[in-house]
Formats: C-alpha cells, sequence, structure tokens
C-alpha cells in the first residue's frame, strides 16, 4: 500500500503536459510585451501614432488574456489543483489572469488617446494626453510582463513538484509483476 503522500501527487503525464501549456502562453505573453511598442527607435511618440496598430494591441492581449483563463478555468476543475503543488499552480494561473485581464483596458486606453492627438489641441492638452497614452501602454506591456513571470513560477512549482516525484521513485521500489518463484533444485530424481 502507498504512503498517503502519494495521494497529494498530480500525475507526471498531467503536470508535464500543463508546464507544456504554461511554457507557450508564458513564451506569447512575454514576446508581445517585447514586441509591441509604441515609442519609435529614438524613444519618442510617432506624430500620427496608428490607432489601427494599437488597436492590434489591445485585440491581442484580449486573445491573450482570453488563453490565460480559459488555461486556469480548465486547470480549477482539474482534481490536481487540490494537490499542493497544484494549489501553489492555481495561485500563479490567477494572479496571471488577473494581470493579462489588466492590460487589455490600457491597450485600449493607448488607442483612444491616439484618436485624439491629430486634433488642434493647446499644448498642454496634447502633451497630457501623449503622457496618458505612454503611460498606459508601458503599463499594459508591464502588466504582459507579469502575467508572463507568474506562468513561469508556475512551471517551476511543477518542476519541484516532478523532481520529487522521481526522488521518490528512487526511494520506494516500483510495484510490479511478482517475481518467477525461484528454480528447484536441478538435479537428477531417481
Amino acid at each position: 500500500m502507498k504512503p498517503d503522500f502519494y495521494r497529494d501527487l498530480m500525475p507526471s503525464d498531467a503536470a508535464l503536459h500543463l508546464v507544456g501549456a504554461l511554457n507557450t502562453i508564458r513564451d506569447k505573453l512575454h514576446d508581445a510585451s517585447q514586441q509591441w511598442k509604441l515609442l519609435d527607435e529614438t524613444g519618442r511618440i510617432p506624430d500620427t501614432p496608428p490607432y489601427t496598430v494599437l488597436l492590434q494591441h489591445a485585440i491581442g492581449a484580449q486573445d491573450l488574456s482570453r488563453e490565460v483563463l480559459q488555461l486556469t478555468a480548465g486547470f480549477a476543475q482539474s482534481p490536481h489543483h487540490t494537490t499542493r503543488a497544484g494549489s501553489a499552480v492555481l495561485k500563479r494561473l490567477s494572479i496571471a489572469a488577473t494581470m493579462s485581464s489588466h492590460a487589455v483596458p490600457r491597450f485600449t486606453e493607448t488607442a483612444e488617446e491616439a484618436l485624439g492627438l491629430p486634433q488642434p489641441t493647446a499644448l498642454a492638452d496634447r502633451d497630457s494626453r501623449t503622457n496618458r497614452m505612454v503611460i498606459n501602454h508601458a503599463s499594459a506591456r508591464a502588466y504582459l510582463r507579469r502575467a508572463s513571470e507568474s506562468l513561469h513560477h508556475a512551471v517551476e512549482e511543477l518542476d519541484d513538484h516532478l523532481g520529487f516525484q522521481r526522488f521518490l521513485a528512487t526511494l520506494t521500489p516500483q510495484e510490479g509483476p511478482p517475481a518467477p518463484p525461484p528454480p528447484k533444485p536441478g538435479g537428477r530424481h531417481r
């Protein structure tokens, strides 16, 4: 009979599958946070920021957020979330879901501000809009980075869990089919 702590282990195939899914989404979030830029090569906002590009950032962030939310919901419905490692992973997934969700309105607000910039306004109003745009876009990218980091920490939790399982495997005898009986003493019977 296996000790009670074996019941608190997530099956390694389920953990490995989750690691793959987490790594995929983590990489997408990280890449988006690095690639979606508002400022040009000189560190300035273009005179007419491209509204459609900024709106694409919002759409992309919404798609990424949906992926994180779906993964989180799916894992929360699995029996594995009740294990010690599963509980820690679910917490990290929850943080990633929140962070990725916060990115969407920031990108949308950036696009909205970009639409208002070409209009003739007072210099102070234009500077204020420009500053809000830069802050919102930078905040949105930071939310994506934080979501990516949270997924990275979830993968670390699972890696530790898998390492613990490998360690346990070296300590406990493997159950398998019973060994064949030893051969009967050889020799001739007379």
